[in-house]
């Protein structure tokens, strides 16, 4: 904002001393026009308030969670704790409660000066936007008009080195406040780093951004994700979260990169045996190795300094899904009672995740599943209901829950016609992410099937034509369905296909 902004703000909108001595009809006419003029110079800044972030793109509640776990953690620099409460404080504005959003804020304000002393002033700028809101909200307008003069202050003091700092912090509030917001996130950061390119945060901040946008086409060697990753870790060699992500992140890409992802992973958690950021990611990275055990333990330490992590609950109930489905392929007589423990205690950490985290629409699907897989079809059914409701008020994920609800029709209810119908609702949405990739190959399976008793058959057909249609390609000609097994047991994904058809 310009100088010059803040001297007709001053000359315009200081209250005089004799106005409390004016008429009533009057003193509501001017402090009309206070709040008009307020209003005008609060809405050019550069803070939260004034970002375009739509409450009715937010689940408030899941991410107020997230982010008091994040301050209970308080792990990492305190500035990271204090762009927290800054994020808190205007999450807390949005759900109506303004006297905790100021204490937030306060709070925010507090860490910085604590952190960076005399030198934190520009820090402070979009903590300061957000505070002289919020007093305006409450009707505190000196105290509103206060904040803007220190803004102005900064703005006099450091006019050529503000452009970044406030997008690095709009970069940091988009990907605190929602996934929706992970492109804007990606695309401010970026701007952040060209302008100071050494910067530590921000080029972390854009790492986490790119690996948070990347698809799986995306997954190579060379990824942005990557490159950002290891330019990261590059400007700040003790960041062992962004060396955990960038382990995570070669495990997908190439086996060929495992040797290199283990020693990431490994040196990570020497260098941080205790940061919950860690931990989280290297349990990851050990459940999709297929060291399970080991991955139980580490996330089950996380969850002793984040209990109430929706996260840690949800990647614990994918140990024991992952458990559960080795236990029925091994070729030993399978033990039911070490089977049911591994399908409760993923059940347990689901339930959990949903508990902590209301519209967290994967586990919901997730545990839908399981309670098919236990022959409760009617609580099943009621559970999809309520995830099919939630995903479609979000308008967030609905390609998701079509795919579980198909599978739950196909495995457990035995329903086919349905189970196709929601794998094409799936692939139709969504034909290029992970869900419709699966649906494809599901749809696929389904067809091998009927052609190999009837080549000519048209439902098969048409599902081939519609694969052919959201995917662009074919998975073969009908000649070399017809002489394929069909046997969807093949099937490798990530999916329920081997654990529930096995009856325990």
């Amino acid at each position: 904002m310009k100088a010059t902004a803040y001297t007709e703000l001053v000359r315009n909108i200081a209250v005089p001393s004799v106005y409390f001595f004016t008429s009533t009809s009057k003193r509501m006419s001017e402090m009309s026009s206070i709040q008009d003029s307020l209003q005008s110079i609060l809405n050019q800044l550069e803070c939260h308030f004034n970002w375009d972030i739509k409450k009715e793109h937010l689940v408030l509640t899941d991410i107020l969670s997230k982010l008091e776990e994040q301050v209970e953690m308080g792990i990492g620099k305190e500035q990271g704790v204090a762009r927290t409460h800054c994020s808190l404080g205007y999450v807390k504005y949005l759900l109506g409660s303004k006297e905790e959003a100021l204490t937030h804020l306060l709070k925010s304000e507090t860490l910085i000066k604590e952190n960076l002393g005399i030198s934190c002033d520009k820090t402070l700028i979009v903590t300061y936007g957000n505070l002289a809101w919020i007093n305006y909200h409450m009707k505190n307008y000196t105290e509103s008009e206060s904040y803007l003069m220190k803004i102005q202050k900064i703005n006099e003091t450091f006019p050529a080195e503000l452009s970044s700092e406030v997008l690095g912090e709009k970069g940091w509030a988009y990907l605190k406040i929602s996934h929706k917001y992970y492109n804007k996130a990606a695309e401010v950061f970026q701007k952040a780093v060209e302008l100071d390119p050494e910067n530590s945060e921000w080029n972390v901040g854009y790492a986490i951004a790119l690996y948070r946008t990347e698809t799986e086409k995306d997954f190579t060697v060379d990824s942005p994700a990557i490159k950002q990753l290891k330019q990261a870790i590059d400007i700040d060699p003790d960041d062992d979260a962004s060396r955990a992500l960038l382990g995570v992140k070669f495990l997908f890409c190439s086996k060929e990169l495992m040797n290199e992802s283990e020693k990431l992973i490994e040196t990570a958690l020497k260098g941080s045996p205790e940061n919950p950021h860690v931990i989280r990611y290297v349990g990851k990275y050990f459940r999709n190795q297929g060291s399970l055990d080991r991955s139980v333990a580490l996330l089950k330490k996380a969850l002793e300094t984040s209990p109430n992590s929706g996260f840690i609950h949800h990647q614990l109930a994918m140990c024991y899904k992952t458990k559960k489905i080795n236990l029925k392929k091994e070729k030993r007589k399978v033990n039911k009672s070490e089977v049911n423990n591994a399908r409760n205690q993923c059940i347990y950490h689901l339930e959990k995740a949903i508990s902590l985290k209301a519209g967290f629409i994967i586990a919901m699907s997730e545990l839908a599943i399981q309670y098919g897989e236990k022959h409760d079809l009617p609580k099943a059914e009621k559970l999809f209901d309520r995830t099919f409701k939630t995903a479609r008020e979000k308008n967030d994920s609905v390609h998701v829950v079509n795919f579980f609800y198909a599978e739950f029709q196909q495995y457990c209810n035995r329903c086919e016609d349905l189970a196709i119908s929601h794998y094409k609702q799936c692939l139709g949405m969504s034909p290029h992410t992970s869900e419709g990739n699966r649906s494809a190959q599901k749809l696929k399976n389904i067809a091998q099937r009927y052609i190999k008793d009837d080549p000519g058959d048209w439902k098969a057909n048409e599902i081939l034509g519609f694969i052919y249609q959201m995917k662009g390609e074919m998975f073969g000609d009908t000649k070399s369905y017809a002489a394929t097994s069909g046997n969807e047991e093949d099937d490798e994904s990530l999916s329920n296909l081997c654990e529930i058809n096995c009856k325990i």
